[in-house]
């Protein structure tokens, strides 16, 4: 599979089947369940679904909203990005000042600082960590910081029609540079460390298991709206233009189509999706450093939207939960063996499985269906 070439042909042209959406319906309830579940029941019980369990879906589904939102591009788009990473890591920097200012006097030093601020020995909050006390300006930033990066960074990179692999190669740079700005003491954001030890949001104490219930609930509200958000763009005469773009671009701007405006869009969008759900993992995690802006948490995304099939929108979403939930058995069997395993998964998915998981599922209904007509 060439992994950018111009011309992608999909087999996934309806968006969705009644069995999909009965399958959507059906995963949504199990999963608003599981939290409900950890609540009523105790330990004993055999319903009783564990907070780690709630916790580890939770991380999930903000995975599966940053492959949606990468699918976007790259499905439906055919703009490969190595960098998505760092918009999932500023919208959770955003988030995450407001969850440290909410510490209080909390912290270990009893300061109005946070503690990393007391210990490199800074006497005030610097000018970017205005207003960021409130909540309702730390979400209004969760989505303006990553969305102006995406808008200024695309636009100057469609400007200038770089695409290709070209694209991607200055994408992974990019987050590669705030990488190591980010892990830099003097930059305010904790450096190495980065946000931890967080006590609260909006008053409630974050740690227990009523609030994660809650930010689990918020949070796979938020994947249900993105997927209904990005079927409705890409089912519109926007996403024909759109896929337009990732066939053949020269064609469309020979019957009068501007692609930059939409490029840059559709660019925009994704990074601002992709904030909301580094914004919803920090708290449910409760840490978030410069590791999260790494080139390989980048790459990671895209092998979960091949792995599930990009250009489908469910298939991200699958795809991150079957890598993420193999991972997470992997690396406690044979911790130093995960990375080569996710590189024979991509491979084998790029030379068996061209159309990733779905792919696969679509190719069975169709001999299911021709043995049943001939």
């Amino acid at each position: 599979m060439n992994m950018n070439a111009p011309s992608f042909s999909s087999p996934f042209s309806s968006l969705f089947s009644r069995p999909a959406w009965i399958a959507i319906v059906v995963c949504g309830v199990i999963l608003a369940a599981l939290p409900l579940l950890n609540l009523a029941f105790g330990p004993e019980h055999p319903l009783h679904v564990s907070s780690y369990t709630v916790g580890l879906i939770g991380k999930f589904m903000c995975y599966a909203m940053a492959a949606l939102a990468l699918d976007l591009v790259w499905g439906y788009t055919g703009i490969l990005s190595l960098g998505h990473g760092v918009f999932f890591a500023l919208g959770g920097y955003m988030h995450g000042m407001y969850l440290m200012r909410a510490i209080g006097r909390d912290g270990v030093y009893q300061s109005d600082l946070p503690d990393f601020m007391v210990f490199l020995n800074w006497s005030e909050y610097p000018w970017y960590w205005w207003m960021t006390e409130h909540f309702w300006f730390a979400m209004l930033l969760v989505v303006l910081v990553p969305g102006l990066l995406a808008f200024v960074f695309g636009y100057f990179a469609f400007r200038s029609r770089i695409k290709g692999v070209y694209f991607s190669i200055i994408t992974q740079a990019m987050t590669f540079a705030f990488m190591l700005l980010f892990f830099r003491n003097d930059t305010g954001f904790g450096g190495n460390n980065g946000f931890t030890d967080f006590k609260r949001i909006l008053g409630f104490t974050i740690t227990t298991p009523e609030t994660k219930a809650v930010l689990y609930l918020v949070t796979l509200a938020a994947l249900l709206g993105s997927l209904l958000l990005c079927r409705a763009i890409v089912t519109s005469r926007l996403g024909r233009v759109l896929q337009g773009v990732r066939d053949s671009e020269s064609r469309l701007m020979f019957i009068g189509y501007n692609p930059l405006w939409f490029k840059l869009f559709v660019w925009t969008l994704s990074g601002v999706l992709c904030g909301i759900a580094g914004a919803l993992y920090v708290p449910q995690v409760g840490i978030i450093n410069p590791s999260e802006m790494s080139p390989a948490n980048s790459i990671e995304m895209v092998i979960w939207a091949a792995v599930g099939g990009r250009g489908s929108l469910l298939g991200p979403i699958i795809g991150a939960f079957s890598v993420n939930g193999l991972k997470s058995w992997f690396t406690a069997a044979f911790p130093d063996l995960w990375l080569y395993a996710l590189g024979l998964i991509f491979i084998l998915v790029t030379l068996f499985m061209p159309q990733g998981i779905l792919g696969v599922v679509q190719k069975l209904k169709k001999r299911i269906k021709d043995g049943e007509t001939a």
